[in-house]
């Protein structure tokens, strides 16, 4: 790859890194905490799939939700990498709104898929400092796929940081991906924004 994607992709995994082997408080959330937050999550989820609105309501929705159980700054923040160290506060704040407006459109477009079917709860188990809980969508006509949510309550609260879809990671794609909405706009954090406000 180009040099400066190499350098933008190693200094946003040390950035990773280092956010999430930071000192954070105590650790108090439980395998049942976790999985009663993934359980509310997936009952959200089920009933907007299910509810028969628009597709423009299902996105918002689907924003709620997504603000209500995943720690999207967090998220937001990591995607970023090390250019989150240079945003100003107020660019932080617009990243991160354009960001959640972003993942709802562009998760919700696959959750619709699941239209007819459901998502269900399966188990949950503790690795290192986060909670993983597995959960399966069962579409119609289709076969199940695994659904995975990892959750933490590092932020103060119990949310989701992370989601993987058939073991494909939302946080490691959306690094990606918004590293590659940078470049193309030569780092220019202002102008990747505006683009992220129309993408999804």
């Amino acid at each position: 790859m180009p040099n400066n994607l190499s350098r933008r992709w190693f200094l946003s995994s040390v950035a990773a890194l280092t956010a999430a082997t930071a000192t954070q408080p105590a650790f108090a959330l439980t395998t049942e905490e976790s999985k009663s937050l993934i359980d509310r999550l997936v009952t959200e989820i089920n009933r907007v799939i299910n509810s028969g609105r628009s597709e423009n309501q299902m996105y918002g929705d689907f924003e709620r939700i997504f603000n209500e159980y995943a720690d999207v700054p967090t998220i937001a923040r990591s995607t970023l990498g090390p250019d989150a160290r240079s945003a100003t506060a107020a660019q932080m704040r617009t990243y991160t709104k354009a960001f959640a407006g972003y993942l709802s459109r562009k998760y919700g477009k696959r959750f619709r898929e699941f239209i007819g079917g459901k998502i269900e709860v399966n188990q949950a188990r503790k690795l290192k400092s986060f909670y993983e809980v597995r959960t399966t969508a069962v579409l119609q006509g289709e076969a199940p796929f695994d659904l995975t949510f990892l959750v933490s309550d590092r932020s103060g609260k119990d949310l989701f940081f992370d989601m993987l879809i058939e073991g494909i990671s939302l946080l490691k794609s959306e690094k990606t991906e918004i590293g590659a909405m940078l470049d193309r706009r030569r780092g220019d954090l202002d102008l990747m924004i505006e683009d992220l406000k129309k993408a999804g």
